[in-house]
């Protein structure tokens, strides 16, 4: 099984950078130019009228960055730890450091005045309140199973147990303003 996982991750690892390049991402790097855990992209939201606990209104077509956890590195690093709760902690720490290199990327971002906040879809969504996240359920039933199925591959090879996998996928909001609040001036990694 173990081999298995590692030639899935292989080949992933070879689609990735073709997924990257159709995908429109951009990495997010610290102040030494390492590429963090975050790729993100802009994106006009398509999703119900979202209201955040600090008053944002995120409406249709609104201006988010869309973050995405470059997931071939993260399992590269998951598949060797042998606890779901070493694996969660792993995955919160890395999130957690990107996020001052997140802020500070967004603050450079030349449409920085009209993006509203930053938005992922996850179903590692446990503890992301504590980062400042607020979360929501996706609605739609098609779009919540497509994504689902998107995220089976990360989550089987990173040897995550499957009753987990059972998790919805949802949504993640952060505000500009608290993005900024939380995690402004701190990138120094």
């Amino acid at each position: 099984m173990v081999k298995m996982r590692q030639c899935f991750l292989t080949i992933w690892g070879m689609l990735d950078p073709i997924y990257y390049f159709c995908s429109r991402l951009e990495y997010v790097e610290d102040k030494t130019k390492n590429r963090d855990i975050f790729r993100v992209r802009l994106m006009k939201y398509k999703g119900r009228d979202i209201v955040l606990s600090d008053g944002t209104e995120i409406k249709k077509n609104d201006l988010l960055l869309k973050i995405h956890l470059h997931n071939v590195r993260l399992i590269k690093e998951l598949i060797h730890l042998d606890s779901e709760i070493k694996k969660g902690r792993l995955i919160y720490e890395q999130v957690k450091k990107g996020l001052p290199n997140l802020t500070e990327y967004l603050q450079r971002h030349e449409q920085f005045a009209n993006i509203k906040g930053i938005v992922g879809i996850t179903i590692l969504n446990k503890g992301c309140e504590r980062l400042g996240f607020e979360t929501f359920f996706i609605i739609n039933s098609f779009y919540r199973w497509y994504k689902q199925m998107t995220f089976a591959p990360m989550y089987l090879i990173s040897q995550f147990r499957l009753d987990g996998f059972r998790r919805p996928p949802k949504y993640l909001f952060m505000s500009k303003d608290k993005l900024i609040k939380l995690y402004g001036c701190q990138s120094d990694q």
